[in-house]
């Protein structure tokens, strides 16, 4: 330990447990704003002004010094306003907005769900890091696919029918037209699946996922939106029914699947063979390491750690890993037979994958 203490840059040393601190807090934050969001405590305080935190917990039911000692902690974030005049808490209307707002594109508490959802399951990560057997995505809490899906969803509804769809080569007039059929490949809760059923009335949708809870619950969205023109079926990537499909869609989940490949290949038995297109949404990644050291690479790798890799390993895959780049996912695309694959768009999150046979 002297010959290690003999070579510390102090300097270095004081950045590096600053950032540590920083982190300590982040953490903390994760736990303390899922909280304020099961209590309610963001959507009270939207649009009301400066509150106290008696006010606060008196419009809650809960109590006031946990309270006091919560907002404190929210102020000290930055997710809250402290005016120390009058000792009141203010939620700017810009951080309601992502915090409360299900259907602004800037939601972003899903993903606190899911990061919950990571530490519940902590034992079967360690194994899986140990053993290299993995850990499928049914095996995990279910906050994860309760959170995947409130954190997609907002991005879906701002880019899926407006940006992404559009960008494909003659599939949008078709799905609009009519009679076109859409096979919604492991679609989670269904959002994906209802989006595009309400954008086209006339077209057909069927939602595939191998976790029968998440079908059973895109069972029970689509019918509470009175829809006649989805349906979820129990089915994994390479055993979904159906053939004749006029678009195959894999929604943020193409990098968790055992067999990336066997499921483009796949695809090519399934789709209408003269004009059909698949389309693969996965997250923003550049093709090189060194290119993704940033936090929102920080963010990718880590939750791939301990979800992505895991799940494709759980079924002997190559695990893609939520960061495997443009070239490499063009390139399995292309192995599995389709000619003809380009990069449609993308988005600061997103990249999107048209192919076609």
């Amino acid at each position: 330990m002297s010959n290690l203490l003999s070579k510390i840059n102090s300097e270095k040393l004081n950045e590096f447990i600053g950032k540590v601190v920083s982190d300590w807090g982040g953490a903390e934050g994760v736990l303390i704003t899922f909280i304020g969001d099961r209590l309610g405590l963001f959507k009270a305080m939207t649009g009301a002004g400066e509150l106290t935190s008696e006010e606060l917990a008196h419009k809650t039911g809960t109590h006031p010094r946990i309270i006091k000692e919560w907002l404190a902690g929210q102020a000290a974030g930055g997710y809250v306003v402290y005016n120390p005049d009058n000792s009141t808490y203010l939620l700017p209307d810009e951080h309601a907005l992502a915090l409360t707002d299900e259907n602004s594109p800037a939601y972003v508490i899903g993903f606190y769900q899911s990061l919950v959802s990571l530490f519940k399951d902590e034992e079967k990560i360690i194994q899986a890091f140990k053993t290299g057997k993995g850990l499928g995505w049914g095996d995990h809490h279910h906050y994860l696919f309760e959170g995947t899906e409130r954190f997609f969803k907002p991005n879906y509804v701002a880019n899926l029918i407006n940006s992404w769809i559009p960008s494909l080569e003659n599939v949008e007039s078709n799905l609009k037209k009519g009679g076109a059929k859409i096979a919604d490949v492991g679609c989670g809760h269904g959002a994906s699946s209802i989006l595009m059923a309400k954008a086209y009335p006339n077209s057909k949708i069927i939602g595939f996922d191998s976790h029968r809870p998440s079908i059973e619950w895109a069972r029970r969205e689509s019918e509470k939106e009175g829809l006649k023109n989805v349906e979820f079926e129990v089915a994994n990537s390479t055993n979904y029914p159906g053939d004749d499909y006029d678009l195959v869609t894999f929604f943020d989940c193409f990098h968790d699947m055992g067999d990336p490949t066997g499921a483009a290949k796949y695809v090519l038995q399934t789709l209408r063979k003269r004009n059909g297109t698949l389309m693969i949404v996965e997250p923003f990644a550049n093709d090189r390491l060194e290119d993704n050291l940033n936090p929102l690479g920080r963010v990718f790798y880590s939750v791939s750690s301990v979800v992505c890799v895991p799940a494709s390993l759980n079924e002997s895959g190559p695990g893609l890993g939520a960061q495997a780049g443009e070239q490499r996912i063009k390139e399995l695309i292309k192995s599995a037979g389709f000619s003809n694959v380009r990069k449609a768009t993308q988005t600061p999150f997103n990249l999107v994958f048209e192919a076609k046979p």
